[in-house]
């Protein structure tokens, strides 16, 4: 398997320039011996060797030639040399998230470092990284297994044919023929699939739904604050609809709320209706999710989610997702466009802290919080333009954002606007260590009170790997089933 890089997935030039540095030296080669041979400058062969220049294949192809070798073999080859193998490593180690996470200018990878200083480093770092995924314990599993499912949601484009295969087949049972669909035509989908619906008052709430299937009945909270009743019970049916058991673990608890929200959203905002209409807003350079929560009457949240789900499979463009509390922390994220969110040692972005000079976080300063925002932002990766609106919720209020490269926002409304920062995240100097005057002015003199989350020190409830309540669940229907014949 290929050396990819830890940070972009692309081949990672430090391992790559060493295997060719050692199989110039090998073949008693120089610098300007290999430049002469493929064309270069002295300078760039340096460059390329150091890895802070990534090659394109037929460059690499042509050094192999030289090389007497394969391209393969410069970027998966085994190393022969003990340096050269320590050297990697050490540079793997310092773009790793647990080194990122120490907050330490990374080392120089010289000659004058000696190989018994970079073997006591890399000891240091196992044991630093052991510490990080000790500690973490069970909320661990879970950012774990998040991480791995946003890994595969980046992969596929967030797109999921089969479930969109499926809301189409749900939406011609009801002979649902484009736009929005209604209450109704919900409520006449779950009959169809044999359901009756009970808004109940008295309704548990560790649960979002429960599904009688002894008596076919779907049972849902009369007061749904804050949230589309569709919504609630689309995701129900998803859950019957695509025959899901109970998880019984955090990978697949985690991954079952995808598939059901992403199914649920495919059914409020059709396919066939949203990629027209999307298709249209581009080639008039309109689009907005604003339109096209209003267009399918839907949260604007939904409609953020299911832009991304169409936007680049349909649209050709890349785009990223954040939904963030007022005190910063994301709480849902996703991206396909490269831009780098902050992540902990294990690579976890969820409740990680935003910087403060992106749109999700300036959004929260405006006076103005009924209108969309809009902002370019000057990163480390590069340039992006971002749309975000504020969302006030039964648990707080949130941010919810959708962005894209700066040579994609062409297509959106809003892509005028004047607003402009820079980020420099990860690096504490942007916006996580005050100003050197300050600190002298208040260090030692000034001692906040923390909000401490008591969710930050609970594990899972027990009794039932969801955390559902489930004697409060049977008690209640107990008490709403109907009686059974005697």
């Amino acid at each position: 398997m290929t050396d990819i890089d830890i940070q972009n997935g692309r081949p990672d030039s430090f391992a790559v320039g060493r295997r060719i540095r050692e199989r110039r030296v090998a073949q008693g080669l120089t610098v300007k011996d290999l430049a002469a041979r493929i064309g270069r400058a002295p300078s760039q062969i340096s460059l390329i060797e150091n890895g802070r220049r990534e090659l394109k294949l037929s460059e690499l192809q042509s050094i192999a030639a030289v090389l007497a070798t394969t391209a393969d073999n410069l970027m998966n080859g085994e190393l022969s040399n003990r340096r050269a193998t320590l050297e990697i490593a050490l540079d793997r180690a310092q773009r790793g998230a647990v080194f990122s996470s120490l907050n330490i200018p990374p080392l120089s990878i010289r000659k004058s470092l000696s190989d018994e200083a970079i073997a006591t480093i890399l000891t240091l770092h196992d044991e630093i990284e052991r510490l990080h995924q000790e500690r973490a314990a069970t909320p661990e599993i879970a950012r774990r297994a998040n991480t791995a499912l946003r890994k595969d949601q980046r992969n596929r484009n967030n797109y999921f044919p089969h479930l969109e295969a499926i809301a189409s087949s749900l939406l011609k049972t009801v002979d649902h023929r484009g736009g929005p669909l209604s209450q109704r035509s919900a409520s006449d989908l779950a009959r169809h699939l044999g359901f009756s619906l009970h808004y109940v008052g008295d309704f548990p709430r560790s649960t979002r739904s429960i599904t009688d299937y002894r008596h076919g009945r779907i049972y849902l909270p009369a007061h749904l604050r804050g949230s589309d009743p569709r919504s609630a019970l689309l995701q129900a049916l998803a859950l019957h609809v695509l025959e899901l058991k109970e998880p019984k673990d955090y990978e697949e608890l985690l991954r079952q709320r995808v598939e059901t929200n992403y199914l649920a959203a495919a059914l409020l905002i059709p396919e066939g209706s949203a990629v027209e209409f999307l298709h249209n807003a581009k080639a008039n350079r309109e689009l907005s999710v604003e339109d096209l929560r209003d267009a399918f009457a839907v949260p604007y949240e939904t409609a953020a989610h299911r832009f991304t789900n169409l936007a680049t499979h349909h649209l050709d463009i890349p785009v990223h997702f954040l939904k963030v509390h007022d005190s910063g922390v994301i709480s849902k994220a996703y991206e396909n466009d490269n831009v780098v969110f902050p992540t902990d040692a294990l690579g976890s972005v969820e409740g990680q802290i935003v910087c403060r000079w992106w749109a999700a976080r300036q959004v929260f300063s405006i006076e103005d919080q009924l209108t969309p925002y809009h902002q370019f932002s000057d990163k480390p990766v590069g340039t992006y333009w971002c749309t975000s609106s504020i969302q006030t919720t039964p648990t707080g209020v949130f941010s919810v954002s959708v962005g894209t490269t700066y040579s994609e926002s062409r297509w959106f409304r809003g892509r005028d606007t004047k607003k402009r920062f820079k980020s420099t995240c990860p690096d504490e100097r942007c916006c996580r260590r005050p100003s050197d005057e300050l600190m002298q002015r208040w260090d030692g003199s000034a001692r906040p009170s923390a909000h401490l989350n008591s969710s930050l020190l609970a594990a899972i409830p027990t009794g039932t790997f969801t955390g559902v309540d489930r004697v409060g669940v049977y008690d209640f229907l107990e008490t709403h089933s109907p009686a059974l014949p005697l």
